[in-house]
């Protein structure tokens, strides 16, 4: 039995810089969007990791910001 490697667009859990680069950020960005509450994290242990679900939160978010603002 082989163990493969998710594909980005499989995985479920990405570490902030992993975030920034699906989000096409930086990744001081994602840590501030965090910081201020904006993009969701869970943590495992020391480790804090952004869902896949949190990362779409997040672009439905600024998809309403962006329609608020027009």
């Amino acid at each position: 039995m082989s163990t493969a490697l998710a594909a980005p667009a499989e995985q479920l859990l990405y570490r902030p810089e992993e975030a920034a680069v699906v989000l096409r950020i930086g990744r001081s960005m994602v840590y501030e969007e965090i910081r201020l509450g904006r993009l969701q994290t869970v943590r495992i242990g020391r480790r804090r990791l952004v869902p896949l679900e949190y990362v779409a939160k997040y672009v439905e978010l600024l998809k309403r910001e962006a329609e608020a603002a027009a």
